[in-house]
């Protein structure tokens, strides 16, 4: 996201700011923010390190690489000093050299460990380099009283820079290094969680981790309705493209652009024309980065998938992206198209697991990147199928695989939240899904028919009967509170069945009290993004409230 059009995550910002302030006050909190690729991650960290000052405290930001130890090494120092005479009003270069022999006046024990180490890395001496280089910001805390705050952007890149023993060394230096605190940044979730919980963990100084979420669906109202200035954009339109991008700030940025560089006129159409001509603009807009071999999308995708061709079995690779993609998500159901073993697939999937590149949820796959899922199912994959060079007519076919999509999803944004929820039931397989660390078993209904509740607020619910489960729904489109805990609880009491599962959806946040009152009573309440999860994993439109 580019830095001048922040916006929202006031919540991340706080954490951080209560973090860094904690640590002159003698507690420090480590942490780790992980997210996918594109969510923002480094704008949260930019934006708060242009606003940050405070004397006493010096920060760093340093991209880890893979690159020769020796080359870390003088951009870490560099990067360490040039901030520690940020504020000293000296003129300054981006020169090691320079900035040793200035630090020098003020912390002469620092800047001397510095040239041993410096000295060391020359003569290609095996200390342990990245035990004294982590050690600096301490050396320093002695000579002057400041903490450090180190943030190292795509941490994960430090084990190839050719350091034996690398976590064991520098857990034991985490452990004593008290007035530095460590802000690691990682796009390989999987592979950070596996770090902190093995190599990094900790008797006292473990990680926080902060996940970094795209924006939920109100963010990116408010994001589209403040990057497209002076074009009212069609309602359904807009929420459209808050489902297609899944709420990805890049995604988001591009798409509003875009639409602000189109000639105003059919975007901007009342919601009783339809979608009509400002669907237009959208499908120019997304052939434009999707399609076109010069769509920044396009190349960024493309740039992507290289990743997986260069590696053996590039076909199954490919081939898994595309089954996902098209909603052939199921392990046991890819597994058969492909003619391969469970066990065999296996493999192939737990190396895409391990990247990021998709993510499970009891028995269902899905490919992480949304946007590139739909590239894949449209654009690469078409053009690998394609039986001739005909650009002219693969554009067609994408044109109207989008056309296809934004029709789908009008035609089910109009439908009763119960009839969408109901109809979502009835694809149910029997299948394993996770929400919130919680396995549920997605029965196969027999039966899945209306209820109407006779209570003051609950109104709307679904019963869904199979041969060992019986599921009771209500749905609430507004904010869920303890009296309707209450009253959906004595209605669930007409129904008997061993195997009783109560569930509330609500389109609000649930609050706390009403979330409690439903755990006492063992009822499941599911809010919006949870229900979206699960439409995700069916392919269907998710639901914009």
């Amino acid at each position: 996201m580019i830095k001048d059009k922040f916006f929202d995550r006031r919540n991340y910002i706080q954490i951080l700011e209560k973090r860094v302030s904690s640590l002159k006050e003698g507690y420090r909190q480590n942490i780790a923010i992980i997210g996918d690729e594109n969510v923002g991650k480094t704008s949260i960290i930019s934006k708060f390190l242009a606003n940050f000052y405070d004397p006493r405290i010096i920060t760093v930001f340093l991209e880890a690489r893979p690159e020769p130890l020796e080359g870390f090494a003088r951009r870490f120092i560099g990067a360490l000093l040039y901030n520690f005479l940020l504020n000293s009003a000296l003129p300054l270069k981006e020169d090691l050299d320079y900035l040793v022999a200035k630090s020098s006046r003020y912390i002469p024990k620092t800047a001397e460990r510095i040239n041993f180490i410096l000295n060391e890395l020359s003569r290609r001496k095996r200390i342990n380099i990245i035990t004294e280089l982590f050690n600096l910001p301490e050396l320093i805390n002695q000579e002057t009283g400041k903490f450090t705050v180190l943030f190292l952007d795509e941490f994960h890149n430090l084990e190839d820079i050719g350091v034996k023993n690398l976590y064991r060394e520098w857990s034991k230096l985490l452990m004593v290094a008290k007035n530095t605190l460590y802000c690691l940044a990682s796009s390989r979730m999987f592979k950070t969680r596996v770090i902190l919980s093995k190599q990094l963990s900790l008797l006292f100084g473990n990680f926080e981790i902060i996940t970094i979420e795209p924006f939920d669906i109100h963010t990116s109202e408010r994001y589209l309705d403040q990057h497209i200035p002076g074009l009212k954009l069609n309602p359904e339109l807009k929420d459209f493209i808050i489902n297609f991008t899944g709420g990805y700030p890049l995604y988001l940025e591009l798409i509003a652009d875009a639409l602000s560089n189109k000639p105003q006129g059919n975007a901007c159409l009342p919601a009783r024309q339809g979608l009509g001509d400002a669907a237009v603009d959208l499908v120019d807009i997304l052939e434009e980065l999707l399609f076109n071999t010069s769509g920044i999308l396009n190349q960024r995708f493309s740039n992507y998938i290289k990743r997986f061709l260069d590696v053996g079995a590039s076909n199954d690779y490919v081939s898994i992206f595309y089954l996902i993609a098209s909603g052939r998500n199921r392990v046991k159901e890819i597994a058969q198209i492909l003619h391969k073993q469970k066990k065999d697939l296996a493999v192939r999937i737990n190396y895409l697991l391990e990247l990021d590149a998709i993510t499970r949820s009891g028995d269902f796959l899905k490919v992480s990147d949304r946007l590139f899922a739909y590239w894949m199912r449209f654009v690469y994959q078409q053009k690998l199928r394609s039986l001739s060079f005909d650009a002219k007519n693969q554009k067609e076919k994408f044109r109207d695989s989008i056309r296809e999509l934004i029709a789908e999803f009008a035609k089910q944004s109009i439908k009763p939240l119960a009839n969408r929820v109901g109809e979502l039931l009835q694809l149910f397989e029997d299948d394993l899904v996770q929400i919130e660390r919680k396995k549920i078993r997605l029965h196969h209904f027999r039966e899945v028919k209306p209820l109407v509740f006779g209570q003051r607020f609950l109104k709307d619910g679904l019963l869904g009967r199979s041969n060992d489960a019986l599921w009771i729904m209500a749905i609430k489109s507004d904010a869920l509170t303890e009296q309707d805990i209450t009253e959906f609880s004595k209605e669930c009491k007409r129904y008997h069945h061993k195997s009783q599962r109560k569930i509330i959806v609500t389109l609000k946040e649930v609050d706390p009290n009403a979330r409690l009152r439903a755990l006492e009573e063992k009822i499941w309440t599911w809010d919006l993004n949870n229900l979206n999860q699960i439409l995700d994993l069916f392919s269907k439109p998710r639901v914009i409230a």
